[in-house]
């Protein structure tokens, strides 16, 4: 059987090291915002080249406080893609604000900045790309949009670590960026954690205050805030992490290339921009009878997933918004195609090339 993730593997690898950071938080005793949250937030923001890193509870919580601070009130709107995990969505909504969705560009798949400006009304308050798969979406131009209409820009990074646009890390680029550390991603805590960068000293202090109740010293609360907090212990298994992070992700794109170079030309592979360097948190494929080649390859013991199978505009929570279908016709198209094969870097080569050919055997 090959899992189309998994994570213990990589685990009993690091296994000395993880004892080792288990064993210094519990010897020191301290679990919330202690050394080892700060120490990883500053290691973190600076391998990202950002000047701060606030360290929160989850990616769907970094992006939810990286709104608050830019100011996003109830009503406002954030132009954002609807082909993500419902979790982005749901920061717009935990902040009381309204997802606009443009559609994506058919290489990348993520936001096409050419749709973007029909988009902005008095109520844009915020510009929110996804950095999907593990790419980044083309920033120049969004940023040049969001400078044009007094815009903030806030990525979601939670699928790129380590990802590049014009040779800078990701989540440095904008206003903000927000980082997820759930367990499958390329940078996984052993629990839920997040982080949010920036280079902007105000957004971060407010950040950093929205974290943890609003407050700048202890019991004195200077705003409304939140109990979202990295946990000491996921933070200390991190920083060891952190160090494996780009061999990994260097794994992942040696995997990518022979799935890229073995895989038949009757699926639509991936495509890495120009501009970007990607890390292939997931390896994306696109292809005519989806399900039937998904049925075939878990009978030959692949497991694989569908990242997204329902676009977030059409699924049932989000019909307040009365968005047709139709209205995001890329979108929905590639939910219909997509398919997402095993990649992590504990996967061999033998593995990939086992994928590969029961996938040719399927079109042969």
């Amino acid at each position: 059987m090959i899992p189309f993730s998994e994570v213990k593997t990589q685990y009993q690898n690091l296994k000395q090291e993880m004892q080792q950071a288990f064993n210094e938080v519990f010897e020191a005793s301290w679990f919330i915002l202690g050394k080892n949250v700060e120490e990883f937030e500053r290691e973190f923001a600076v391998y990202c080249a950002a000047n701060h890193g606030i360290g929160v509870g989850s990616g769907t919580e970094a992006i939810h406080l990286a709104l608050l601070a830019c100011g996003v009130e109830p009503g406002d709107e954030v132009i954002t893609v609807a082909n993500t995990a419902v979790p982005t969505i749901s920061a717009i909504s935990f902040a009381q604000a309204t997802p606009v969705f443009v559609d994506i560009d058919p290489g990348s798949y993520t936001m096409n900045p050419e749709l973007i400006e029909q988009k902005i009304t008095p109520r844009t308050k915020v510009i929110l790309p996804v950095h999907l798969y593990g790419q980044a979406a083309d920033m120049e131009p969004i940023l040049a949009i969001a400078r044009k209409h007094n815009l903030r820009v806030v990525e979601d990074a939670c699928q790129a670590h380590g990802a590049e646009y014009q040779n800078k890390k990701v989540g440095a680029l904008g206003d903000l960026g927000c980082f997820s550390f759930y367990p499958s991603k390329n940078l996984g805590a052993y629990g839920d954690g997040g982080l949010v960068t920036t280079n902007n000293a105000e957004l971060a202090d407010r950040v950093w205050m929205l974290r943890n109740y609003g407050q700048r010293k202890r019991y004195f609360h200077d705003i409304k805030g939140f109990n979202s907090r990295l946990d000491e212990l996921q933070a200390a298994f991190l920083r060891k992490k952190l160090k494996h992070l780009d061999a990994w992700n260097e794994r992942r794109r040696r995997i990518a290339r022979i799935y890229d170079e073995n895989l038949t030309n009757a699926i639509v592979k991936p495509i890495e921009k120009a501009f970007a360097y990607h890390i292939y948190h997931l390896y994306v494929i696109r292809c005519q009878q989806r399900e039937e080649l998904q049925k075939f390859l878990t009978e030959n013991g692949i497991q694989t997933l569908v990242h997204y199978p329902v676009p977030v505009h059409q699924q049932m929570a989000y019909q307040d918004l009365n968005i047709g279908d139709g209205a995001l016709p890329i979108t929905e198209h590639y939910a219909s195609e997509i398919l997402s094969l095993p990649i992590y870097p504990e996967l061999d080569d033998d593995d990939v090339m086992f994928v590969a050919s029961k996938i040719n055997e399927f079109y042969g």
